[in-house]
């Protein structure tokens, strides 16, 4: 994955494999999600928060995705690459409402957008709990402004 320059948020570039697409030769609908969630959980391996043997590297590393909503604008034709653009909306004490948009490389197409809202949850009760505040200021670099 390759990261390329935005404004805010982060946009990484994934290429399109030709088991990614359907039966039409387009992106599967399942797909997208697939690629926002690589590209987000990239972005926060390469500071630390993940999971390594089994077991989160950092307390932020264990949340949920509570929604998942997408608008599919143009179909992706083919194989190629692709960029995948997200950024926090809003970091609350216990959620991080993502945003994000797939694009062509340059930008100049939107495939799709979207929503995903994450929960950091207790390892011990599965219940909403609060980000550290390593977790909130690493979200914070990803925060629209």
């Amino acid at each position: 994955m390759t990261a390329v320059a935005v404004e805010y948020g982060h946009t990484t570039v994934v290429p399109v494999h030709f088991d990614d697409l359907d039966a039409l030769g387009v992106l599967h609908n399942a797909r997208y999600a697939v690629f926002v969630e690589r590209a987000m959980i990239s972005w926060w391996a390469e500071r630390g928060v993940s999971f390594a043997g089994g077991r989160p590297t950092s307390p932020d590393a264990f949340n949920v995705v509570r929604e998942y909503a997408i608008t599919f604008h143009v179909p992706v034709r083919g194989t190629g690459e692709i960029a995948v653009h997200f950024w926090v909306e809003k970091l609350g004490t216990t959620s991080a409402d993502y945003r994000f948009r797939v694009t062509s490389p340059d930008g100049r197409i939107l495939y799709a957008e979207g929503r995903r809202v994450n929960i950091h949850l207790d390892p011990a009760t599965m219940r909403p709990s609060p980000w550290s505040e390593e977790g909130r200021r690493l979200g914070s670099e990803l925060l629209r402004r």
